[in-house]
């Protein structure tokens, strides 16, 4: 299982543009040491103009780059509380419909050099998400279990005491 996000970042954001940028152009040198002194053919780079994709991918990336991140370890997910002692304080968020496609977010992540049967390039892994700010949800996003169902009638009776009944 991976657990994935795709990150927007407005273009007029020019310091978080320019601090990828520099890590990108760092990776992209060691490539070149790792390949004889050139890129590869078809080097995947991660950073893309979300104005050139914004009629497949939605409007929303109009305006922005974005680029995707992922990871095989469930990433953590807080909201800052607080403060204590003058650092912030976060609390897990568990709640599985208070992060979705459209809020906002500080977001962890590291670049990488890959060479995967025969694809080369730089990859982004996902590491930390805190939620700063609600937004306008971008669709797709999943419903809850209480409205799916809400107008099911279910035979609670049948249910059995919690225990795993349904394996006996």
């Amino acid at each position: 299982m991976w657990f994935s996000t795709a990150i927007l970042i407005p273009k007029e954001d020019k310091e978080t543009l320019r601090k990828i940028k520099a890590v990108v152009d760092l990776l992209k040198e060691q490539a070149k040491a790792k390949y004889n002194g050139k890129l590869p053919k078809d080097f995947h780079t991660p950073l893309r103009d979300g104005d050139e994709e914004a009629d497949e991918k939605g409007e929303a990336y109009a305006e922005h780059y974005f680029f995707n991140a992922k990871s095989k370890n469930k990433p953590g997910i807080a909201k800052p509380i607080g403060k204590e002692g003058g650092k912030t304080k976060f609390a897990d968020i568990t709640d599985t419909t208070e992060v979705y496609s459209g809020c906002y977010a500080k977001v962890s992540v590291n670049f990488y050099l890959f060479d995967t049967k025969g694809n080369k390039g730089i990859a982004v892994g996902l590491n930390n998400i805190v939620k700063v700010q609600d937004g306008e949800p971008l669709g797709g996003g999943r419903s809850s279990v209480n409205t799916d169902f809400a107008d099911e009638d279910f035979d609670t009776d049948d249910l059995g005491d919690g225990e795993d009944d349904f394996l006996n």
